[in-house]
């Protein structure tokens, strides 16, 4: 049984982008940010890459999730995309123009080896045993 996020797609996006079962859409007011990271763990595990996606002020929390996910030597950069996008504003009612970034990261090699290193030490923590 797994637990599966469903990202809202903010505006007017659909169609095929909408329906990657493998995208995260990252948001710096609503979820902490290792919320994102262990998120981000789950769907390389399952789907062997994850896109983390941002639009203006949340795309440092998404440079943030790639870099600890790189440094740990879980993923591997594949694809950084970033483009402008104009969103309507609710209290002006005119378009503004938003900063979008898109990064794709993969499966490392050492993947699976350190991911059942930190669940082999979670297991045996010695302060659960009492």
């Amino acid at each position: 049984m797994g637990v599966e996020a469903v990202a809202a797609t903010g505006g007017g996006g659909g169609g095929v982008e909408a329906q990657k079962k493998n995208r995260i859409q990252v948001s710096n007011t609503k979820k902490p940010l290792f919320f994102y990271v262990n998120l981000a763990k789950r769907y390389i595990q399952q789907h062997n890459e994850v896109e983390l996606s941002a639009l203006g002020m949340a795309i440092t929390t998404v440079v943030t999730i790639a870099e600890i996910l790189k440094n740990n030597g879980l993923a591997i950069e594949k694809k950084v995309l970033t483009s402008t996008v104009g969103m309507k504003d609710e209290n002006k009612g005119r378009v503004v123009l938003k900063a979008k970034i898109e990064i794709v990261l993969g499966k490392s090699e050492k993947f699976d080896l350190l991911m059942n290193a930190s669940n082999v030490a979670t297991e045996t923590d010695p302060k659960d045993k009492e």
